[in-house]
């Protein structure tokens, strides 16, 4: 049996952290960074689950008042649900360049980039980043994949110049 009193005390750490950090995907505005629409979210929007509750959605589609108790002990909610998504985190991101954070922008937009990649992918690609564990053309063969497979351009850019430096100061595996 289910403690209620820790299910719930566990829900509502979930609930805070989607405060910034749920979303339905769109991957036109998510991969758009600085130049979306005029329609961006400012220091006042924040945080989005009360500021902008009704555009603020789940990866599957569903609203932040979707997820209660009874809903998750029904199986009506499940891990699928409450993941982080990336219109979310450009939201974050504009909100961060707002505020004039335009690095935790552009690592916002990195994380966003990276749902679409499997998490194995990433722990693979994690590794093969460490120097002296890959070739020039390996790095570069995980761009292309980054940027071909996922659409990870602003992640691809980051592997490439990843290379072009481990080559510059010999990190690079012979």
């Amino acid at each position: 049996m289910v403690d209620n009193a820790v299910l719930e005390k566990v829900i509502k750490e979930v609930m805070q952290s989607m405060q910034t950090s749920t979303g339905k995907t769109t991957q036109s505005k998510a991969s758009c960074g600085s130049e979306c629409s005029s329609d961006k979210m400012t220091r006042k929007d924040y945080p989005l689950s009360e500021t902008r509750v009704n555009e603020i959605k789940t990866p599957t589609g569903k609203s932040l008042s979707d997820i209660t108790i009874e809903n998750i002990m029904s199986g009506n909610i499940t891990a699928e649900d409450v993941k982080i998504a990336p219109e979310t985190l450009e939201y974050q991101a504009q909100i961060a360049e707002s505020v004039g954070r335009n690095a935790f922008a552009m690592n916002l937009r990195r994380a966003a980039e990276l749902i679409s990649v499997p998490d194995d992918r990433i722990l693979e690609i994690y590794n093969a980043l460490r120097p002296y564990r890959s070739t020039k053309a390996e790095l570069l063969a995980i761009a292309d994949e980054l940027e071909n497979k996922y659409g990870c351009k602003i992640n691809s850019n980051h592997v490439r110049e990843a290379a072009d430096v481990y080559e510059r100061r010999g990190r690079l595996k012979e």
